[in-house]
This record gives structure tokens, sequence and C-alpha cells, in this order.
């Protein structure tokens, strides 16, 4: 029977085992308003389930990475709003708290994400919240760099549980033209929370002298007061994943129904990890050339560099304020918040789920803006449009994750360790380079990070091309095989599609 929605055929072997009948219902025809929002043309059966379920995980999500931002981000605006000068940091040691961070979030994210398949993430995500949200509290106490690097490693420490967790779980309830959408709505909060911090900083900066703290540290505890409901909101809202969900607001059959959903998109449930699983998994390329599409991702752009607020303070003429040097780059985070969600929207429907194009674009956009500042003696007009037009490559994280929980769809562990696998490999690189190519000794003018970022487009597009080669020879193996063990085709009542495991798929 064919699923018009997602040109999927199911292969009719399996039915009875996989699937209710409820849930072999054809779905209508894909129309318009699908465009707008995926559950517009599904069942009201469905189209509430989903409901619910968006309601939960990316309030959750969203809410959760946006205070993860808040507080990954404010030690850039503390710094350039009073910390510098009253803890005499005259050196490059931005840079190392920056780094002390990115070592505690390395460290923690594999090994986070590979507990997430044997507990609760209802449970483990919202603990290291609270963990991350108390040490941050903490910052404000501090009176010296060195003090801010330890409590800044083990802030990263906790931190590194959520993004990879979460884009976990989110691949673990949703379907592949549900998914990029979720994933980028989800990843905005990011930007927002840098935008957030920018406003903050320049709203508590008023507060110096209250309690006989310095703004900056009125800063910290503001966004912890901020972070803390959030975090102990996720023990109640969270709903883990469909074969273990405990969720109070969804019924009984809406969770036998999200697990076909699941078994329909070919999406496996958790096993053991055994030598014969971790063989597969370091034998395919996914985990290598995954990995290497997220690391040009996440370091081909400035990151946690304050590139522009570093501009913005270095001018003489004209002389810009604690607040205007806070406001004007958060410009970006809103390209970024927009860019984003054209990114997911264009990809979900428009494309019908290929996720390349988009990537290939923030690669394009990434050399255009970064060899333009490498350059530096350039318009001034163009200058202020590259600082703003950058946040169009920042916007990438949910569509390699979309792409990673796609591909590695059918082994849940791969899966887990494949999306940890790729934000940890990024953040290693990230913990080294911006000591080499971000230092602060060189602001404003960091022609190393730009010429590097370059490269890093161009790498990004050519890892991008690769792995939709091998995939789509992957697809065609698949579909071979699957008809060879069948004994017949099943798939040639649709045209141009190719099989793989008990579903046909469409080539993107």
């Amino acid at each position: 029977m064919a699923l018009d929605e997602k040109n999927v055929v199911l292969d009719t072997s399996r039915l009875e085992e996989i699937a209710t009948p409820a849930l072999i219902q054809a779905k209508p025809k894909k129309t318009w308003a699908s465009y707008i929002w995926d559950t517009f043309d599904k069942s009201p059966e469905e189209r509430r389930f989903l409901f619910k379920l968006d309601a939960a995980i990316l309030t959750f999500a969203s809410l959760g990475y946006f205070i993860k931002y808040l507080d990954q981000a404010n030690i850039s605006n503390a710094f350039v709003s009073g910390m510098k000068e009253d803890l005499s940091l005259f050196g490059n040691q931005l840079n190392y708290m920056t780094t002390a961070w990115t070592v505690g979030y390395v460290v923690g994210q594999i090994p986070s994400n590979m507990l997430l398949t044997r507990i609760r993430p209802s449970i483990w995500i919202p603990a290291c919240e609270v963990i991350w949200t108390v040490l941050t509290m903490c910052l404000s106490k501090c009176n010296t760099a060195t003090q801010i690097y330890v409590l800044r490693f083990f802030v990263g420490l906790a931190e590194s549980a959520f993004y990879p967790g979460m884009q976990y779980v989110i691949g673990s309830w949703y379907r592949k033209d549900e998914l990029a959408k979720r994933s980028c709505i989800f990843h905005t909060s990011s930007a927002l929370g840098t935008m957030f911090s920018g406003y903050l900083m320049a709203a508590v900066y008023h507060l110096e002298g209250k309690g006989g703290l310095r703004g900056w540290q009125w800063l910290f505890i503001i966004d912890g007061v901020i972070s803390l409901p959030v975090a102990i909101g996720g023990f109640f809202i969270l709903p883990d994943v469909p074969e273990i969900t405990k969720a109070w607001y969804l019924k009984p059959e809406e969770i036998e129904y999200s697990k076909q959903r699941m078994l329909l998109e070919g999406r496996e449930q958790r096993r053991p990890y055994t030598k014969a699983k971790f063989a597969k998994i370091f034998k395919s390329w996914h985990i290598y050339l995954l990995s290497l599409l997220y690391i040009f991702f996440n370091n081909g752009a400035a990151g946690a560099t304050p590139v522009f607020a570093q501009y913005l303070k270095d001018s003489k003429k004209p002389k810009y304020t604690v607040s205007q040097i806070n406001v004007y780059p958060t410009g970006t985070n809103a390209v970024q918040v927009v860019s984003t969600l054209a990114y997911a929207w264009i990809s979900d429907s428009v494309l019908n789920g290929a996720r390349w194009p988009p990537i290939v674009f923030g690669g394009i956009m990434n050399i255009m803006c970064y060899v333009s500042l490498a350059i530096w003696s350039i318009p001034v007009g163009w200058k202020w449009a590259c600082y703003y037009i950058m946040g169009t490559g920042f916007g990438l994280s949910g569509l390699c994750m979309a792409w990673a929980h796609e591909i590695c769809g059918e082994d849940n562990e791969e899966r887990a360790l494949v999306v940890g696998s790729m934000n940890e490999m990024a953040y290693v690189l990230q913990a080294w380079l911006p000591l080499l190519i971000w230092q602060q000794v060189d602001a404003p003018n960091y022609q190393k990070g730009f010429i590097t970022i370059s490269a890093f487009g161009v790498l990004l597009i050519v890892t991008a091309f690769t792995i939709r080669y091998l995939w789509h020879k992957e697809l065609l193996r698949k579909g071979r095989d699957s008809h060879f063990d069948a004994g017949e085709s099943v798939g040639e009542s649709v045209s141009g599609n190719k099989q793989a495991g008990g579903v046909l798929v469409k080539d993107e």
C-alpha cells in the first residue's frame, strides 16, 4: 500500500508484524497546507498525537537549549562588560575560558549519549541541567581567572548531555518529513539564547553596584534564576523514547502508535551493545564522514568568539557604548534564526527531505563572508553586512543531525553513538583551534581565523557531496539485497524509487 505523503511503500511481508489497522490506512494526499506545517494533511488522530509530542519535546528542547546558550554565551558578554578590567584579563584568558568549557563538553558527550540508550533521558538530561545552572551562578563569585577555568570546565561537562541527547530523543519520535523542522526549531534556540544574553547584559548592566555586585556578576546570577525552573520542568515533561516512555500526557494507544511509526520509518528500537555492533559501527563510513561534516560546520564560523563585539569595542570613531556592543551583534543571531527555519522548511517540504542543498548553500555563504573579512580593507558597510550575513552559516546543525538520524536509522545504538561523535569531534577541534586562530590579542582583525573558516567552507561542501554519493550507493545496494532476499521485486509498482529494508524510499 502506498503512503503518498512520503512516497513510501511498505513491504507487505512485514505488514502483520509491525502495523495496526489504524496505521495501515492510506494517508491523505499531500496538500499545499503541509508546506506550512506537516501535520495539516495528516489524520485527526495523528495530528493530536503530534501536537502533544511537539508541545512537550519542542518546548523542553527549545527552552533547554535556550538556557544552555544563555549560560554558555554569558562569558563573552561579561568579558566585554567589565569582567576583563575587574579581573585584569589582558592576555588570552578569554580563549582559555572558552577552551576550559570546550574540554569539559568534549569529555562528556559520547559517554552521555551511550548512557541515554540504557537509562531514562527524562532523569539524566534535566539532572545535568540543574548542575550546570548552579555552577553558572557560582561564576558570579569568582575572583581569579583560574577559578573561572575550573567552573567553566564543569559547566561544559554538565552541558555536554543536552544537545546530542535531545537530538537523539527527537530522532526517536519523528519521521523524515517531520524531522528537519523539529531539529532546526530546536537549534534556533541557541541563537535566541545568544541574542538574549546580549540584551540581558545590556539590561543588568544598570544593576551595577547593587548588593555590592558588578553588572557582569548579576548576569551570571540572573541567568541561573532563569534556567532553574526550565531544568526542573524537564523531569515532568520529557517523554524519554517510545519503547520506554511513561509520559503522563500520552494514552496507551498513542504510545503503541509512536512505536509503529518508527518501525514504518525503519528506525530501530534499543538493543544491547555488543562487540559485533561496535565493529559494524566503526567499519562504516557513517561515523567518520558525518563527524567530518559536523566538524566543518561547527568550526566553520566565528562560534563563541565575539568577533563583531570586539570590532565594535575597538572602534574609536564612533565610540560605542557597552549596551551597543552587546546589542548590535545580536543581529547576526537574528539572521541565524530566520535562515535556520528557512532551511528546515525548504528541506522537509520543497526538497522532499534532501538535506545537502541547504548545507552547501551555508558553506558558500561562509566562504563569501569570511574571505571578505580576511581581506579586511573593505568598505565599512560591506564589513557590517558580512558580520550579519555570516549568521546564515550558523544554522545547519539541525539538518546535519536530521541527515544522521536517517542514515543511521536502522541501528539505534549507531544513531546515538554517531550523533554523540559528531558533536564531540567538532568540539575536540574547537578545544584547541581557537587558541591558534582566534587569539584575543589579534582582535578585531582575526585574519588567521577568517582564512581558516573560508577553507572549512570549501571542505563542508566537499564532504556534503561525498556523503550524498555514498548514501545514494548504499540505498541502491540495500534495494538490491532486499530484492534478492524476497525473491521478487516489491518496488516495481513505484517508478524511480529505491528500496531500503522493508520500506521503499524515494531517492533524494
